[in-house]
């Protein structure tokens, strides 16, 4: 039953990247921990790289359609990649309790991102706030590397109210954003595992990966056709759950 639970997780992160171009990596940590008894460094490593690879699959697509603003790409994934290795550095110091910890309360607060949305105005003609963007940049970045989330529930909203563009090509842009963070930081993390003697199960992460880009594929083919103010809600709801939870479980732990 606990597989099950498993790989329907693993449907689930495939679908929320290419419904929301966000949330699939707050996702992989618990279905790692939970779904596939994976200690708390293996988990947030593993994860940074299936979510990487199944957002890198998934910006194909809107990437030959024209929908990935490059500019933000390099103004707002540059950064992010230089601190995803500064936070995956700092990591080494932190137990796995201690980073599951920190985690589940990252999870708390995207749920209040889902349940009250930044009020953003799109606005294409402004100048886009640079500074704004390189602290956000470095922000999602360190949280990248500490705890193994992509930050798209933090990187769309940003390049929606900072840099004026639609959702569709924010969710497109932030899926590179978030393959460029999550490659760099499980190389880093990978060297940390090695010190510590810990292996990457790289067969787990290979069958997650295939059923999180078919989850991508049916998730950005309903993209467009299911509310998206219900969709978050949903999401907010479960990531509620789940970080009270993990919170509640590692604390007891």
């Amino acid at each position: 039953m606990t597989a099950m639970l498993g790989w329907l997780g693993a449907l689930i992160i495939g679908l929320l990247l290419g419904i929301l171009g966000a949330g699939g990596s707050i996702v992989t940590v618990p279905l790692l921990v939970y779904g596939f008894d994976q200690g708390g460094k293996l988990a947030i490593a593993q994860a940074l790289l299936i979510v990487g690879i199944i957002a890198a699959l998934s910006s194909i697509a809107p990437a030959r359609q024209g929908r990935v603003v490059w500019s933000m790409v390099l103004g707002f994934g540059i950064p992010s990649m230089l601190a995803t290795l500064l936070g995956a550095w700092l990591s080494q110091w932190l137990s796995g309790q201690v980073q599951l910890m920190i985690f589940a309360l990252v999870m708390l607060i995207a749920a209040g991102f889902m349940f009250r949305p930044l009020k953003v105005q799109q606005n294409t003609s402004a100048e886009p706030h640079w500074l704004a963007m390189l602290l956000g940049g470095l922000g999602v970045g360190i949280l990248a590397g500490l705890v193994g989330i992509g930050g798209g529930f933090l990187i769309v909203p940003a390049l929606v109210g900072l840099a004026g563009l639609s959702m569709l090509h924010a969710t497109a842009t932030s899926l590179v954003v978030i393959a460029l963070q999550s490659f760099v930081g499980f190389a880093k993390h990978y060297h940390v595992l090695l010190g510590l003697g810990l292996a990457v199960d790289f067969g787990l992460i290979l069958k997650v990966v295939l059923l999180g880009v078919l989850g991508a594929v049916i998730g950005q083919a309903i993209a467009n056709k299911v509310p998206a103010p219900v969709l978050k809600k949903v999401f907010a709801v479960t990531l509620l759950l789940l970080g009270s939870g993990m919170l509640v479980g590692q604390w007891l732990g």
